[in-house]
Formats: structure tokens, sequence, C-alpha cells
């Protein structure tokens, strides 16, 4: 058994850390994984024969390329895709002015001047359905499809797992916000929430955009080992395991998922907090319902760069408004918009 140490290109979050061991580790020659974000690399301890290391990475490349990682010998440098914002550019600020003039005719509020709304939240939700924070709960999601077909049961782990996950995001958003009234936030304190979110998603956008790898080590994750429990519940063969997958998802260290709990911290309010967390959960959904009948995956596709950066660039918007809205209730600045 020898010990082998390959760059990752593709790397995002803790969530594509976890992904890649529990992937690698899955695989017969593998004994040992361990995947740093930080350091863009993963240790792969196993039996391969006389395969060179080169030969290594591509077959264990096999495994997670799905899921938009490859393995290398050598650190690749990072390439920036320019020509694909001449496509996302347009469409990003396409979706803006159309947010921007469903607000101004008052037909669905996506942004308001003091909070962020269920639209907002809702519409999250649906970027980080596609995002590597999610592909974790895909890859539990098929894993436990697999497992509960064998045995002829298709359709009640999957309503169980998504009942699960919208039942916890509620009741757990509701108890994050209650948590939040406990602290009776001043003004100020309720701005500097808001700013710490408006941060967060700022740091998602530009990760989102594969422009500057560095930012990628500024984001805020949850600690690794409540994901890796997470991960052991799919080996647990009972009835109410989809269920408690479901509720487990809550904890998924994916940045997307903890800049709408800081948010509903800074409600002070159970109602607030639930409804906020499970519009974020249901913005989620659909993508989430076709990955537990499918193998269905955005990173596969040939457009995912052009799909990833206008993602990002409308998190980003929503990012600099929420800042912007924070930094107008401190007292700060002025407002700047009349919307």
């Amino acid at each position: 058994m020898k010990t082998y140490t390959f760059h990752v290109s593709g790397m995002h979050c803790s969530s594509c850390a976890m992904l890649i061991e529990d992937e690698l580790s899955g695989l017969a020659d593998v004994t040992q994984v361990k995947a740093s974000l930080e350091q863009h690399n993963v240790m792969v301890a196993g039996d391969f024969g006389e395969q060179t290391e080169t030969q290594i990475a591509e077959l264990l490349t096999q495994a997670i390329a799905s899921n938009g990682y490859t393995l290398s010998v050598g650190k690749k440098q990072h390439v920036v895709l320019w020509r694909e914002f001449y496509y996302s550019g347009p469409i990003a600020l396409g979706f803006i002015a159309f947010f921007i003039l469903l607000q101004k005719l008052e037909l669905v509020s996506l942004i308001t001047t003091s909070e962020v709304s269920y639209g907002t939240a809702f519409f999250i939700g649906m970027i980080a359905s596609v995002s590597t924070c999610m592909a974790v709960v895909g890859g539990l999601v098929l894993s436990m499809s697999a497992n509960y077909a064998k045995e002829g049961e298709k359709m009640r782990p999957q309503i169980l797992f998504h009942v699960g996950r919208l039942v916890s995001f509620f009741i757990l958003g509701g108890m994050i916000g209650a948590l939040g009234s406990a602290f009776e936030l001043s003004i100020l304190g309720t701005a500097i929430m808001g700013i710490i979110v408006a941060l967060v998603l700022l740091i998602l956008g530009i990760n989102l955009l594969d422009v500057f790898p560095w930012v990628r080590k500024l984001q805020p994750t949850l600690p690794r080992f409540m994901g890796k429990h997470m991960q052991r519940l799919k080996q647990v063969n009972h009835t109410l395991t989809p269920l408690l997958i479901g509720i487990a998802t809550f904890f998924l260290p994916c940045g997307f998922t903890q800049s709408m709990q800081i948010y509903s911290l800074s409600t002070g309010s159970f109602m607030t907090g639930a409804f906020t967390m499970t519009a974020f959960a249901l913005g989620t959904l659909p993508v989430l319902a076709l990955l537990s009948f499918s193998s269905l995956t955005i990173h596969t596709k040939a457009r995912s760069g052009i799909f990833f950066k206008t993602a990002g660039i409308v998190v980003i918007f929503f990012g600099l408004f929420n800042l912007h809205n924070s930094l107008v209730v401190a007292g700060i600045i002025p407002s700047l918009f009349s919307f």
C-alpha cells in the first residue's frame, strides 16, 4: 500500500471535500482518503499495483468526474474562461431587470429595503440546488434510492426524505429565529447580521464566477464532522432513515444554507425564520426531486460554466443589495434605490 497526493480541480467548498472523500473511499483499491479544500489536493492510500501516478489519477478521476472534479499529479494553472461572460453577463442582467420589473409592478416581492424576502430565499435555494453544496445531498439521495430500490421500495423513501427536509427546515429555521429573539438585537445589531449575510452571499457569488480561486478559502462552513455523520446515515437501513437524512441536510456545510440561517437568526421571529428556511428548501426541491430518480448533474453539461457565472452575477447582485440595505438601516448611508 502506498500514499499518493493529487491536485484537485473544481473544488469550491467543504462539501466538495466531503463528496470527493465519499466517492473515492468507495473504490476497491482505496483504503484511506483525505481531501483538503485549503490545499486543493487529496491524499489517497491504497494498492494500485504497477500503475503510474498519472494512471492512478486518471482512474480516480473517473469516480468523481461526474461531479465536476479532476485529479492531476501536478497543480494545473487556473484558467478563466472570460468568453463565457459574453453570454452570462447579458443573461444575468436580464434576470436582474426582470426581478426589478416584477418589484416595480408589485407582482412579487423579491427584494426589499429592510429584509431578505421569501422570494429571495427561494431563488437562492434554486441556485444552491445545482451547486457543489447540494451535490453531497444529491449523492445521499441517489445512494439511498439505490439501496431501497433493491428491496422494491421506490416512492416511500423519496417522499420521507423530502418531507423530512421541508419539515425540519421549517421547525429548525423557526428555532433559529426564536433564538435570535433572546439576544434582543438592536437596530445596529440587526444591520451587522445583515452585513454578514451580504458578505457570505458576495463570497458565494464570486466563487461561482470561478475567477479568484483564493476566495474559496474565505467561505464560512459548519464543521466537516457534522457532514460526515450525515454521510454515515445512508449506511443505516431502517424505515425512518430517509426521514433522518432529510432532517440532517439542515446541517450541511453549505454557504447558501448558512447565509439563510444567519438571516433567520437576525429576524428574532419563529415564523419569519421558519418561512425563510422553508422558502429556501422549496427552492432546492425541484432539482433534488429530479436527483431522486436520475443521475442529473449540472456539472456534466457543456454550458455549465455559463450557468454558474450567470448565477454568480445574480447572487452578487443580491449580496450587494442586502449590503446596501443593511448600511441604510444602520444609518451609515442614505438609500440609493427607490424599490
